[in-house]
């Protein structure tokens, strides 16, 4: 599970034989999410507010970068570091 940004404690990850929706995981702690990048939806979610927020504003910021890592990661090709949210 590939680390593609890391941020105010929050860890960006994806998997490379994850299933549809296109999707990434957010870490912060013993906390995670699941969100979906199409529709920017979170499909499941223990973060904290604050942490779940950080992580769909960064999502905005970086939905084509975002759907990039998914096309690589079914493919298998080494995924591409995502600039944090500063």
């Amino acid at each position: 599970m590939p680390a593609i940004s890391e941020f105010m404690g929050i860890t960006i990850t994806m998997y490379f034989d994850d299933h549809p929706p296109p999707h990434f995981h957010a870490r912060a702690a013993e906390h995670n999410a699941k969100v979906r990048i199409d529709v920017l939806e979170v499909i499941e979610s223990d973060l904290r507010r604050r942490e779940l927020r950080l992580v769909l504003a960064w999502a905005e910021m970086h939905d084509e970068e975002l759907y990039s890592n998914w096309r690589r990661a079914r493919e298998g090709v080494t995924l591409q570091a995502i600039e944090p949210l500063k």
